[in-house]
């Protein structure tokens, strides 16, 4: 077994493979199907679950076509992007500091501060806690903003097609929610942490006075809202203005130092305990959730794309082909099949495209060849690459009828069959009997195809001799070797 098979089994699928499935799925449906032979034969050969099998074909077929090349560029686009919107959120965070403090030439209204500075963000943290209640919503504004940049900013035939997939991974799951909130939740703790940093700064380099003003409201709902504001704060040991400097704070006089530091520590404290540490506890509940949703990622295998890939990646039942050889007095013309108890290595020899009036074999053959029969129709061809992919033999001898006139179909099947061996040669039967024009066209096509001319014998003799592996093989096949 492949070592990239036994990895796939022995380890969870990751979430990078999920991602490229559902990216090959979406450009499928909109495009039609890939081309996929190759890849599906490969896939069909291993021992994996159907799922499994969906997302090994998604890595091959996504490795071919760039798709995880788009992943990962996408990806880094999208991890710049997040890096700019957190240098975006430290000013933010700053400037709100600043603008709300001012430069200290003026006294500063302690309640109006505290609204410029929490306002916003207790708003925008409402809006997601009360998303959760209304089916589709999803609150994270600053997140779906992230996802809309990268999707604008993308470039490449597969951009578009790369955050899609994404979002309906991550939406099956129910981690998208959780995904951007978590983002949202990241950005918003940024700007409320250098929000605390410039203020830090602000207070210690500057001398500020603060107040409370109003007009209709007696000071006893200052003194109030000051105590229950103040409570938690004060529990994590922030300051608390007394109920006499609350009171005197509402007057045109100065206050003493100790009192304007109190009042520092009380503002300081609301920002932490109603700004910052609601949104860290939100990012970690985030974080716990997409964790959670995505270790039980699963494939929907019921999805369009997905569905019709059961009949060709985990048929219920495989053609085996003919388990005996046709009667001695009839043409000896073997259906394709994997001969039981033979080593996986063993020579094969094979017939492409002969017609009936050849013998099969062209001559005797060596102990330990496997002779594998004619190939002429699309089921053997497909049989015989089954059984190649399986058994990959080291010596691999196709024989062909030098009388007809080659096309590229034949060559092409020639070269995905030698593919597939250690080593591969080409009998061309009848080389030197018929026109000579038609024998250059053979070896002209062979040799584009990219055999090498000691991979071609013009007698079957020689070209038996290099299969069984005989000491004078080389010998003799280098007498028949055919040059253009």
């Amino acid at each position: 077994m492949p070592e990239a098979s036994r990895s796939a089994i022995a380890q969870p699928p990751s979430f990078a493979a999920f991602w490229l499935a559902e990216t090959l799925r979406l450009r499928e449906s909109l495009w039609g199907p890939l081309e996929d032979a190759r890849e599906v034969r490969r896939v069909r050969s291993e021992p994996l679950s159907f799922e499994q099998k969906i997302l090994l074909r998604g890595r091959h077929l996504g490795k071919r076509e760039g798709l995880d090349a788009s992943i990962r560029n996408w990806s880094a686009a999208a991890r710049l992007i997040l890096v700019v919107l957190c240098g975006a959120a430290l000013l933010a965070g700053a400037g709100a500091a600043v603008g709300a403090l001012g430069d200290g030439s003026r006294q500063v209204n302690i309640l109006l501060a505290l609204a410029a500075l929490l306002g916003l963000n207790t708003l925008t943290l409402a809006f997601w806690l009360m998303s959760f209640l209304v089916q589709g919503a999803g609150g994270a504004w600053l997140g779906e903003s992230w996802l809309w940049l990268t999707r604008k900013l993308a470039r490449g035939p597969n951009a578009a097609l790369v955050p899609r997939a994404l979002a309906e991974i991550l939406g099956r799951a129910h981690a998208l929610r959780w995904l951007l909130g978590g983002v949202s939740h990241a950005l918003w703790a940024i700007a409320l942490s250098a929000m605390l940093l410039a203020m830090l700064a602000l207070l210690s380099a500057r001398r500020y006075s603060f107040n409370w003003e109003t007009t209709l409201l007696s000071p006893d709902v200052f003194v109030s809202l000051t105590r229950i504001l103040g409570w938690l704060p004060a529990q994590l040991g922030f300051s608390m203005p007394t109920e006499a400097i609350v009171r005197a704070s509402g007057s045109l006089q100065a206050l003493p130092e100790p009192a304007q530091a109190l009042w520092s520590g009380w503002l300081l404290g609301c920002i932490v305990v109603y700004g910052l540490l609601p949104r860290v506890l939100a990012l970690f509940l985030c974080l716990a959730m997409t964790r959670r949703r995505l270790a039980g990622l699963r494939l929907d295998t019921s999805l369009p794309g997905y569905a019709e890939l059961r009949d060709r990646l985990a048929p219920a039942s495989e053609h085996a082909g003919i388990d005996a050889p046709a009667p001695a007095d009839q043409p000896a013309r073997k259906a394709i099949h994997a001969p039981p108890d033979q080593p996986l290595d063993q020579p094969i020899l094979v017939g492409i495209e002969l017609p009936p009036d050849l013998a099969w074999p062209p001559g005797p053959l060596a102990p330990g060849v496997a002779d594998l029969g004619v190939i002429d129709g699309r089921t053997q061809r497909n049989a015989l690459l089954d059984r190649l992919q399986q058994h990959a033999p080291e010596r691999l001898l196709m024989v062909c009828d030098a009388q007809q006139t080659p096309d590229r179909g034949t060559t092409a099947i020639l070269a995905e069959l030698a593919g597939f061996a250690g080593q591969a040669h080409v009998a061309l039967l009848g080389l030197y009997q018929g026109r000579e024009g038609r024998g250059a066209a053979w070896l002209e096509q062979l040799q584009a195809a990219g055999f090498q001319p000691q991979a071609l014998h013009g007698e079957a003799a020689a070209a038996l001799a290099w299969l069984a592996g005989e000491p004078r093989a080389n010998e003799l096949a280098g007498d028949q070797h055919v040059e253009p």
